[in-house]
């Protein structure tokens, strides 16, 4: 068997083939099962978080960014079929579309590795796939994941469940951070009670100092699980109600970590892939946009100094090598931040799994020139009834991207516009999101079109359905 390329000759998607099986050719199965961390989280005891069917139903309806991140060969399996005026508009832009698998049915509240482990019919094309060669590539592995890789026989592209879940714990970023000497806010990891309340006992000293402290789960996602303490009065609330918990139940552990709350200016995500051979490839750093820690975009490429850049690939090298030896490899995204005197921590979190930026990728590489500008954005909509892609397509009309042009809005995932939309709702309002990357060939008419992109799907919330 001849050599692997290596991972810095080939394109996104084929490095990724590489690192995670040894050839660029493997057809992967993928599956979008964002929010991963839920599974993870499933035994580990932290603080309460609360979300919403509807949000939820958005949430698993995400599985369509798979589409866009597969290649021809591939495979990838989705909660149900996508809009066909939405294919027709992908399909116009001349992108090589993979194989579409569905589940046999869907629950909104599932993710899509819920609902294919209740597919039978699908279960048995993944049979056939697995015959083939294919891989699963997930979102992330889970204990799920593992679970379909064994009724179908499919071999999964990652490491097993137990090891991936093991390198995404915010106490493992925190600890790795320490041991490879990079900066990061001071901060404590705690896995029992007894841990949490000295921990809490040294975090007065920031409280006292006028400092704010972030208190997060070990797997906590998008803005859930992290809870943010101004003062000692609110500290020692925590600290009651987790000693409460622990003496209910009689179960001493915990799994969080306490942080000061740096001052940002910038949020980063920078992302590597890493392969079995401990190969590490730098992939890019983007800027990421954020409200109250939920992600809502980015902007490419990062408006940073080129030595923090610098700075951030050798970060990235460091990481990657630490992860390859505890046997993890595939795409790693880690958030990072420049601080409001301009200094950079350059790990606030390893997310050991695809990232939101991941799925931008292949698209950046097709249809991005030298010198342009990007930005990746969602928009809320406010719907009464499920909108086709035909009318929203009308809607925007030359706001979206073309391949004449090079400029204009390019939906990476229609999905979850609908996704929260039930033929029980009889003209209740429902909330969508519409997923994009922006491309412009300046700040400028990056600003402008965004503006009018948002102004347009403002109408269509306005117009009711």
């Amino acid at each position: 068997m001849s050599p692997s390329p290596p991972l810095k000759s080939l394109n996104f998607l084929d490095g990724v083939k590489s690192a995670c099986t040894g050839d660029p050719r493997t057809p992967f199965v993928l599956l979008g099962n964002f929010e991963v961390e839920d599974e993870w989280a499933r035994d580990e005891v932290g603080l309460p978080t609360v979300g919403s069917s509807a949000s939820a139903a958005i949430v698993n309806r995400m599985d369509e960014f798979a589409l866009l991140l597969a290649g021809k060969g591939d495979c990838v399996v989705l909660k149900s079929a996508p809009d066909p005026g939405y294919l027709g508009y992908l399909e116009g832009l001349g992108l090589d579309l993979p194989e579409i698998l569905v589940t046999d049915s869907h629950d909104p509240a599932h993710t899509v590795s819920a609902d294919a482990l209740l597919s039978p019919r699908l279960i048995g094309s993944l049979r056939q796939l697995a015959e083939r060669g294919a891989r699963l590539l997930p979102h992330g592995m889970s204990v799920l994941e593992d679970r379909l890789c064994e009724l179908t026989g499919l071999t999964p592209a990652l490491p097993p469940a137990a090891l991936v879940k093991s390198v995404n714990s915010k106490i493992y970023s925190r600890r790795v951070a320490d041991e490879l000497g990079l900066p990061q806010a001071t901060g404590w990891e705690c896995e029992t009670v007894d841990e949490f309340t000295a921990a809490a006992e040294e975090a007065r000293a920031s409280l006292a100092a006028g400092r704010r402290v972030g208190v997060k789960d070990a797997f906590g996602v998008s803005g859930k699980g992290i809870m943010v303490v101004e003062d000692e009065r609110r500290l020692d609330q925590l600290v009651r109600m987790v000693a409460r918990t622990a003496k209910r139940t009689g179960d001493p552990r915990i799994s969080v970590v306490i942080e000061e709350w740096a001052d940002k200016a910038v949020d980063l995500n920078y992302h590597f892939t890493v392969g079995r051979d401990g190969s590490v490839r730098f992939d890019f750093v983007k800027e990421a946009l954020t409200e109250r820690g939920v992600h809502k975009g980015h902007r490419i490429p990062a408006r940073i100094p080129d030595e923090h850049t610098a700075e951030i690939e050798r970060c990235a090298t460091l990481i990657g090598a630490r992860l390859a030896a505890d046997g993890f490899h595939g795409v790693v995204g880690v958030d990072a931040i420049v601080t409001a005197d301009g200094g950079l921590l350059p790990v606030l979190e390893i997310n050991a799994r695809n990232n939101m930026s991941t799925y931008q990728t292949s698209l950046q590489e097709r249809f991005m020139r030298p010198g342009d500008v990007a930005l990746a954005r969602q928009y809320e909509l406010s719907l009464t009834g499920a909108v086709p892609f035909t009318r929203l397509r009308a809607r925007l009309g030359d706001l979206l991207f073309s391949t004449e042009t090079g400029r204009g809005l390019l939906v990476n995932n229609f999905a979850t516009v609908n996704a929260a939309i039930t033929g029980e709702d009889a003209g209740r309002t429902r909330n969508g999101r519409l997923y994009g990357l922006l491309i412009a060939g300046s700040e400028a008419e990056l600003t402008e079109l965004d503006n009018a992109v948002a102004q347009s799907v403002q109408k269509e919330s306005r117009s009711r359905v």
